[in-house]
């Protein structure tokens, strides 16, 4: 297809109005517009009736960071440019297409089309290279594929045949997470970059999200082969500053691996250990050149062999191809046993082991397993992959003690850098050598485990308030002395001395007060017993899969039960059955006539309209109450002002579970019924959960895993395994921990 206009001259023009602008942007907006242009000189006057600069260009370089000055004048000229071949194609139509916004200053146009040439020239240098960072693209690929479809509507319509037909931005499917990871970051040959210094170092950078400020001129260090910890309140932005660094966003040397766990896998036909496999892209790509390489040889062992011309080749090529064969299959074989690539199959067994997959899910197709399950394959991948970098957001959400004793062994071992985002204080504990803390727009580093820093940073603290205060003293006195004697004339000098002084002092910041954050659950009215009762039940998802047989529980108002057990055991089966929402194959439930029970879901994110403000979603679910009601059951769960008039959407993991939890208090309920709640909670509000549970007068049965919570407030525990549950007999979750995971020198 023909050019119709300047593609030299549009490509300077984005580069010099819209600096560091994606090259698949730039190639994109040059191809709409000779689409445009082909339009307009092939088209009668009653078809070019869009304007592609409005509907979609403009939107994209908006997207990409533009100014919004620079934007438009730079529209205006390309809309100039447009407007100039459709003059040239029907000299008698006035172009329909945008007026200009202001006359054009040529002079000032070739000033800055002469700038962006030279600079282009100055050379080749490949920035993202060296400064190791690989930006992705800003554009809004939904909205583009909205355009891409009106304008290949268009197109077929009028019978043009477009020669940029769809973005690269969608070719490269940029909409797939891992793919655009893998982007950025490849699994690099670590054969070869083993010598090479690893340890991460950033400095004064700077991270926005959503209009936000997240951490301002902030620095992070991270030494290469320590574990480190990051915690902080929900909503600070841990998780951005992982995403920044896995998409490269900061500066990290592009030699450095780097993978992101934070959500499940997609699901297909691929077998569970074919998928971890597959997840180290050098080894694979090592094997598809062996076995390349192996047919090669082959072929040129076969009788006469043909070279690239189709030509049969001479004994002497045939040897010369077979050597060059020979020399590179000997380096690949020699990567593959550096790597112990023999090995890999029993290693992604003894991770998919040690996460709870058993020997039969192996061969089982990823898409076959729940999403909790897939999370864990995730978490299998990057721990086979064994990337330089590994960044981990709440690895222990979906897993069962077990498989949590299993990773805080595993990742002792990590021969590389981890940084993780937990607030689990025994993982945390047993993992890490050093704690992140991110608070105040500012990260704060410390060397120890979780305990080590608690006592640091709360030592810390308190000598930065005796300094603060100390200042403050003697800011006072130095500014009394002052006021004083500032007008007398024999004292002047020395006031003017103390004003200089004063003038000096560096300036502190008070240190923040750690602010208290409170839950609070309504006490109910009594009721007599019996209150919630099993008898003999049994339940059967299918007459070959039994979950529970014959199982016996009495609970009163006062109960405080933890139900622990293996995943798949049944602990939600029965949390389930306990509350109505599945009826027993077998045995009886009874639970009293005015019995309320509330139900905190595992899966409670999946319940919430996130369209919906908090606000709107508790009176969508709970109607019958006011505003002001349900805002002061959001508030007594920390969700106030105009938080809670947000749309749901764009709260933390940890906000949406306290909006879960105010609904469960507008329900004034008997009994709390809660499924793994301290999944997305940050340490304060765990902490103002486990409070609010110890002061609620109703009863409480939670199913979890973290250590701190269940012996903070449950009396008892009942082991849900093997079909059956029981009341565990030793002193509380340490022993039963002891009991299901022996210490290894044991």
């Amino acid at each position: 297809m023909a050019e119709f206009l300047d593609q030299k001259k549009i490509q300077q023009l984005i580069r010099s109005h819209v600096p560091g602008i994606d090259s698949i942007i730039v190639e994109y907006v040059q191809g709409c517009l000779n689409d445009a242009a082909s339009t307009i000189a092939t088209s009668d006057a009653n078809t070019t009736d869009e304007n592609p600069i409005d509907e979609l260009i403009r939107p994209m370089l908006e997207d990409a960071s533009g100014g919004a000055d620079d934007v438009d004048e730079l529209c205006a000229k390309l809309s100039e440019m447009l407007s100039e071949v459709e003059q040239q194609a029907n000299p008698q139509k006035s172009s329909k297409l945008s007026k200009l916004a202001a006359p054009v200053n040529m002079v000032a146009q070739q000033a800055q089309i002469n700038k962006a040439t030279k600079a282009s020239q100055a050379g080749n240098t490949d920035l993202a290279h060296a400064k190791g960072r690989s930006v992705v693209s800003q554009v809004d690929v939904k909205k583009l594929r909205k355009a891409e479809a009106r304008i290949a509507a268009k197109m077929e319509k009028r019978g043009v045949k477009s020669r940029y037909e769809a973005s690269k931005l969608i070719n490269e499917n940029l909409l797939d997470d891992d793919d655009l990871l893998m982007r950025v970051n490849p699994i690099l040959d670590y054969t070869s970059t083993r010598d090479k210094i690893k340890d991460v170092k950033i400095d004064g950078f700077d991270i926005s999200y959503a209009g936000k400020r997240i951490l301002t001129n902030s620095n992070l260090h991270l030494v290469f082969g320590r574990r480190y910890g990051l915690i902080g309140r929900n909503g600070i932005g841990k998780s951005t500053l992982l995403r920044n660094i896995a998409y490269r966003e900061l500066a990290v040397p592009t030699y450095i691996s780097i993978l992101f766990v934070e959500q499940e896998m997609a699901g297909d036909e691929t077998p569970a250990i074919r998928s971890v496999l597959k997840a180290d892209l050098f080894r694979e790509q090592m094997l598809r050149d062996e076995a390349g390489i192996n047919e090669e040889i082959k072929r040129l062992e076969g009788p006469a062999p043909l070279d690239e011309r189709g030509e049969v080749m001479s004994k002497h090529e045939i040897d010369a191809k077979k050597n060059e064969m020979g020399d590179r299959l000997n380096s690949i074989m020699t990567k593959l046993l550096d790597i112990e690539s023999d090995k890999a199959e029993s290693k992604a067994g003894e991770i998919l082991s040690g996460l709870g997959f058993g020997a039969g899910d192996f061969q089982r197709p990823t898409k076959s397993f729940s999403g909790g399950w897939r999370m864990r394959l995730s978490l299998a991948r990057a721990l086979f992959c064994r990337p330089d970098l590994l960044l981990l957001d709440e690895p222990t959400n979906m897993l069962d003690i077990p498989a949590v004793v299993w990773l805080e062994r595993y990742l002792k071992t990590w021969h590389g850098t981890l940084l993780v985002v937990s607030h689990d204080r025994e993982f945390l504990d047993e993992v890490a050598t050093d704690i992140v803390h991110q608070h105040s727009e500012q990260l704060d580093q410390y060397r120890g485990n979780f305990k080590s820093f608690w006592s640091t940073r709360e030592e810390r603290r308190k000598n930065q308030m005796r300094e603060y205060e100390t200042q403050m003293q003697y800011r006072a006195h130095l500014q009394e002395y002052i006021d004083r004697w500032r007008y007398n004339s024999n004292r002047a000098a020395q006031a003017q001395m103390k004003i200089k002084i004063l003038e000096k002092l560096p300036e502190l910041e008070k240190p923040e007060d750690d602010k208290v954050v409170t839950f609070t659950f309504p006490n109910p009215d009594n009721i007599s017993p019996p209150v919630l009762f099993m008898d003999e039940v049994s339940f059967s998802y299918s007459a070959e899969r039994k979950i529970l047989d014959h199982v016996n529980i009495d609970m009163q108002m006062d109960a405080r039960v933890a139900i622990v057990g293996p995943n798949g055991a049944g602990k939600t089966t029965l949390l389930k059955l306990l509350i109505g929402r599945l009826d027993p194959t077998g045995g009886i439930v009874h639970r009293h006539g005015r019995l309320r029970i509330a139900y905190f879901s595992q899966h409670h994110v999946d319940q919430l309209d996130l369209k919906l403000t908090a606000v709107g979603h508790l009176k969508k679910m709970y109607p019958g109450n006011n505003d002001e009601e349900y805002r002061r059951h959001l508030g007594a769960f920390g969700i106030s002002g105009m938080t809670a008039l947000q749309e749901i959407s764009t709260l933390s993991g940890g906000q949406k579970s306290r909006v879960t939890f105010a609904g469960l208090a507008v329900q004034q309920p008997h009994f709390l019924v809660l499924d793994e709640p301290t999944n997305h909670l940050d340490m304060e509000s765990m902490d103002a959960l486990t409070n609010a549970l110890k002061q609620f007068n109703g009863g409480v049965v939670l199913v979890s895993h973290d250590e701190r919570f269940i012996d903070s407030v449950c009396t008892e525990m009942w082991v849900c395994a093997d079909c059956k549950v029981t009341k565990f007999a030793g002193e509380g979750i340490k022993d039963y921990k002891k009991m299901i995971c022996p210490p290894e020198d044991q």
